[in-house]
């Protein structure tokens, strides 16, 4: 690729200027992108180029370490784009990351299908197995996993195979962000209007005048617009009083993606298909074979056994949740069936009848500012001497977005927090930690993160109030935001939540415990308008409450899990080729799998799985579950070492944060727990049966 000089007028031109690398927004415009992006493509392959021809015998130095430093100019093009256009897009954007999307996946080719490349790699772990080189702890594993990611991209592949692994990479890549972009139209598209105020019965005042808001900026003034979130299951269902209203915002959620203008299901019947032939190419029975036999599970039959002992007494425990919630509903509609769209209103009727507390009690005392500052970030400040202070000198991609500098315990600048909380038309869907620098000593990079949920956003003026779920949230995605900014690696490749997909979710689960901590708690939980703290007895129903609904949770999530694993582990032929089949082969799947459970639909249908047909969940939606294992395990192992204390959070960090993927992620769990880890805790927490373990 011949390298056109780059205009010095782009932002992209030289490294930022701005604290910490910060990438600068108020310069960056749509127009900046493509240029940088092909010279830096291009500046990529030539330094790539120095390294496959050098005539010096292989070293670290001139092959790991050159290869970890190559790219850095396109790196950061691309962290600030797909960073923008995930959280703030344009159709230009979006034209755009369709065009470059093949052009990225025919880059990364022209590198790990390079055999002189890997003939270096070979070279180096030759003289490490012959005992002639002995590498410090992470540069041996970065030689280990560098050599991986080039055979798993299929460098030991004939000529033609691997041309036809080109061109599937291609298709795959682009098919993705098509998928993307047509689950957030679509979600967008059936957003539910309501014209007659009484509909919203129910409904509190601040989610009214969020909704009024949506509804006025597209163009409905004097109407209210119930904007749908990612998954099946909508907030506003818990509060609705009218059924009528429930089913149809369920209705419009379960729907997107069948039909229509945005109609999902042709692209991800090609993308399963894709994907499989990929994974055959590559010497694997199906594309979950491919996935699992480079994250810890090691293979699809371990992690069919951990989803299928979990799914009978999940099931059963929301059968049993949905005996008690159909006798509410009959108490207002004699006879009627307990439906998906009834499930989350008369689960918080039951809870508040049991419990003496509801959602609509509590949100007046979660509100976002005092939850982000006295409850996610006094919670870091206690674990690892953290402090915070909000930088308004620097800006981010759009106006929303808040910008944090993180202090060490020292008082030393560790990195940058970026904070996007509010929903948006231009937002694609759910919450997800972002890198915008990778921290490494090899480079002298501090990291800057970013954690975007998508809350809706309230009339100016008016608070943000929170439902219990979306604290969880904020906390679980701070998670991961400590794993990115608590890094401190020396390879860029290791930096942070640089670990296989079912660890990754592991810290940042760990994470949401403190959201419960009594201390952290109480501290957060306070009126917005009184100043007075949440009643101590609602926070001891709270707590009473944790296991509240986990058979709806878990069978839900493994529902999506099992879907997932479906779709990946089907050979190209067993794709099915009429778009119109995927509903039946869903809801065959869910069926076999034992999940097939009305009232309780997948936590993500197919047509709108973004996890696994656009993002990097692909055939992996099992992590979280898998992550959790390891999470309730650690959880047991802060009590045991008294909870919420600074030696704990400094072992947590030095042991496994701080580490990120400079180690087997498994070596590193071990190094903290002194031990596997263990289901029971999992079991215990998620109210599963005894007989999970047979």
């Amino acid at each position: 690729m011949k390298r056109e000089p780059l205009d010095p007028e782009n932002p992209f031109a030289a490294p930022s200027s701005l604290p910490y690398g910060l990438p600068d927004y108020t310069r960056i415009r749509t127009e900046h992108y493509r240029p940088a992006i092909a010279y830096g493509m291009a500046e990529h392959r030539a330094q790539v180029e120095v390294i496959a021809t050098d005539p010096s015998e292989p070293t670290v130095e001139n092959t790991l370490v050159a290869l970890e430093r190559a790219g850095r100019t396109l790196q950061r093009v691309l962290v600030a784009f797909f960073n923008q256009s995930s959280a703030d897009s344009t159709p230009e954007l979006d034209a755009l990351e369709e065009e470059v999307a093949p052009q990225l996946a025919a880059h990364l080719d022209a590198i790990h299908l390079d055999a002189r490349l890997f003939a270096r790699l070979e070279a180096l772990d030759a003289q490490v197995r012959a005992g002639e080189l002995t590498l410090e702890p992470d540069t041996a594993w970065l030689l280990e996993r560098t050599r991986t990611t080039f055979v798993r991209a299929g460098v030991r592949l004939d000529a033609a195979a691997q041309d036809r692994l080109r061109e599937l990479n291609a298709q795959i890549t682009t098919l993705a962000t098509v998928f993307g972009r047509e689950v957030l139209a679509a979600t967008n598209e059936a957003a539910v209007l309501v014209t007659d105020e009484a509909q919203l019965d129910g409904l509190s005042q601040d989610a009214r005048s969020a909704a009024a808001r949506a509804a006025a900026e597209r163009g409905h003034e004097g109407a209210w617009l119930l904007e749908l979130q990612l998954p099946t299951s909508q907030p506003q269902l818990v509060t609705l009083r009218d059924r009528a209203l429930r089913e149809r915002l369920h209705r419009a959620s379960v729907g997107r993606g069948l039909g229509g203008a945005h109609d999902t299901r042709a692209t991800l019947l090609e993308l399963a298909r894709l994907r499989a032939e990929r994974a055959q190419l590559l010497g694997y029975p199906h594309h979950a074979a491919y996935v699992a036999a480079d994250a810890t599970a090691k293979s699809a039959e371990a992690v069919e056994d951990i989803l299928s002992r979990l799914a009978p007494a999940a099931v059963a425990n929301a059968r049993s949740e949905a005996a008690e919630l159909t006798a509410a509903l009959q108490q207002d509609e004699p006879g009627a069936t307990l439906e998906a769209w009834d499930w989350a209103y008369y689960a918080e009727r039951v809870r508040a009848h049991a419990r003496s507390l509801d959602e609509t009690a509590l949100r007046p005392y979660l509100e976002l500012d005092r939850v982000l500052h006295e409850g996610v970030f006094r919670a870091a400040t206690a674990l690892y001497g953290l402090t915070f202070a909000e930088r308004t000198d620097l800006v981010g991609y759009h106006p929303d977005v808040r910008v944090f500098e993180v202090f060490d315990t020292d008082g030393s600048g560790l990195g940058l927090f970026l904070a996007d909380y509010w929903t948006r038309e231009s937002k694609r869907g759910g919450a997800w930690m972002n890198n915008l620098v990778d921290q490494s000593t090899l480079l002298g990079e501090p990291p800057v993160v970013v954690n975007n949920l998508n809350i809706p956003k309230p009339p100016d003026g008016q608070p943000t109030l929170l439902t219990w779920d979306q604290v969880t949230t904020m906390f679980h995605e701070f998670g991961h935001a400590l794993h990115g900014l608590l890094s401190a690696v020396r390879y860029p490749s290791q930096s942070g939540t640089e670990v296989p997909r079912d660890f990754v979710e592991y810290p940042s689960q760990v994470n949401e415990i403190w959201a419960w901590e009594p201390q952290v708690l109480q501290a957060f939980a306070v009126h917005h308008e009184t100043g007075e703290p949440m009643p101590g007895e609602w926070v001891e129903t709270l707590l009473a409450g944790r296991q509240d609904g986990e058979g709806f949770r878990t069978t839900e999530y493994l529902a999506a899990a099992l879907l997932d694993q479906a779709w990946y582990r089907l050979t190209p032929a067993e794709v099915p080729t009429d778009p119109e089949q995927v509903e039946a082969f869903e809801a065959a799947a869910l069926e076999r799998a034992g999940v097939a459970f009305a009232p309780v639909p997948p936590r993500y249908r197919s047509a709108y799985f973004n996890h696994v047909f656009s993002s990097g969940y692909s055939a992996g939606y099992y992590s979280y579950i898998w992550s959790e294992v390891l999470d309730a395990d650690t959880v047991e192992w802060f009590r045991e070492n008294d909870g919420l204390r600074r030696e704990n959070g400094d072992a947590f960090r030095a042991k496994l944060l701080g580490r990120g993927g400079s180690v087997d992620p498994m070596e590193a769990f071990r190094d903290l727990r002194g031990r596997d880890p263990q289901i029971e805790p999992l079991l215990v927490r998620r109210g599963l049966t005894a007989a999970v373990q047979a």
